[in-house]
């Protein structure tokens, strides 16, 4: 793990800032603080990146860890599993649970795709999740309703009310509901569920609840045992600012016999030659499989722990000051409406909104390819908006200068 001095030598390497320390906060100049943060990205000076609910970038430290690890197990010729303890003790400690209960995957769809496929479910049984899941949380669930008859029910997400979500998830639940899933942000347009009461519900009952957490790691302080879900996946390559291709899976310890992993191989657990059969292993191990390299699980721990000394409740604070920064900006723009909510539990960082004055495809095209303001189009439960992410690299001035280009192209519509 990288400490201090480790992240300061990965950004002098990666040569993005001449050093990663931080300054300390002063909440009087906060602006010098997160410019020492921003120095620690090498994005493209023209550039101005939205998009972290899609894709984040990752911070010089980490790409200098994630270097230096590869290029080190290259010319040793390893492959250096054993390596990747330390990364998954950090991840537990950044989650909120217990190293035995972590296991690393590519990223959020794959860790959704194993819980799918290892509960044993069978025809008739019912899943519930929210309309506004991405294809990673919906399309596992669809090809078990496919191979095995599982029935699939949705609810439309209320976006004003915490306890309506409760209430519409009960209201579709039967004596054959087996499992409830919710993101723990929604992609479309970013509310934060309130997983805590779902959890709840869910055990009092008996069904499974399984988070997607691709937009919350990183985005959101939180604990998994706090939250007491059974399951949870997410990407490292979002708000956590990790290597491509990294992931988590978290698998309660006292539930992991119901989860059986359908891909196994070396480390997933050990066989007996003698009898030939295979005892899977006694943890989270028993998802992964294979020779991998342990760069990316590295580089990701590296993230965890920039996000860490930051703070993760700064962090948050950041990107919720900056969407209601942003916001205010687009209120005076004729013909604009925003579909996220904007204060209290519901409210993350990202908000996502719409105009009657110019398709939604076509106002996305002109802010990136016209003014290199790279957002996201929202064509999802036809919502036809653009939705903006808001992270610890993102300024008040590029969201100023976002809203005044937006309102600058919808005027000449």
């Amino acid at each position: 793990m990288m400490g201090a001095a480790g992240l300061g030598l990965a950004a002098r390497t990666a040569g993005a800032a001449t050093s990663a320390e931080l300054p300390a906060f002063d909440a009087a100049k906060p602006h010098v603080y997160w410019e020492a943060v921003r120095a620690l990205y090498p994005l493209a000076p023209d550039l101005k990146y939205f998009n972290t609910g899609g894709l984040g970038p990752a911070a010089a430290p980490v790409l200098a860890r994630t270097e230096e690890i590869t290029r080190r197990l290259q010319a040793n010729v390893e492959h250096g599993h054993d390596q990747m303890g330390g990364a998954r003790t950090t991840l537990a400690r950044f989650l909120g649970a217990d190293p035995a209960e972590i296991s690393f995957v590519r990223n959020a769809t794959e860790g959704n795709s194993i819980v799918a496929t290892g509960l044993k479910l069978g025809a008739g049984d019912e899943v519930i999740f929210e309309s506004h899941a991405h294809p990673g949380g919906w399309y596992p669930w669809a090809q078990q309703q496919r191979l095995r008859g599982v029935v699939v029910k949705t609810f439309e997400p209320d976006s004003k009310d915490p306890a309506g979500n409760i209430t519409r998830i009960r209201a579709l639940c039967t004596a054959r509901t087996r499992v409830v899933q919710v993101s723990h942000v929604t992609a479309p347009t970013g509310i934060v569920m309130p997983v805590d009461e779902i959890a709840r519900f869910c055990r009092e009952r008996g069904i499974w609840c399984h988070l997607d957490g691709a937009q919350s790691a990183g985005m959101i302080p939180f604990s998994l045992r706090t939250i007491g879900c059974d399951s949870f996946a997410t990407s490292g390559h979002k708000w956590m600012g990790g290597p491509l291709e990294t992931g988590v899976l978290y698998v309660r310890k006292d539930r992991q016999h119901e989860v059986a992993p359908v891909h196994v191989g070396s480390y997933s657990g050990e066989l007996d030659e003698a009898t030939g059969e295979l005892a899977i292993a006694n943890d989270a191990l028993r998802y992964e499989y294979g020779t991998r390299t342990p760069a990316a699980p590295l580089g990701l721990a590296a993230a965890a722990e920039l996000q860490e000394r930051i703070g993760r409740d700064r962090v948050f604070a950041h990107g919720r000051a900056l969407v209601k920064h942003f916001v205010a900006r687009l209120a005076p723009i004729p013909g604009v409406e925003v579909l996220s909510p904007l204060d209290g539990p519901l409210a993350g960082s990202m908000v996502t909104f719409r105009t009657s004055i110019m398709p939604h495809d076509v106002l996305f095209k002109r802010l990136f390819y016209s003014h290199g303001f790279r957002c996201r189009p929202v064509s999802e439960q036809k919502l036809n908006a653009v939705r903006v992410s808001m992270h610890v690299f993102n300024t008040p001035a590029e969201c100023d200068a976002l809203a005044e280009t937006a309102a600058d192209i919808l005027r000449r519509a």
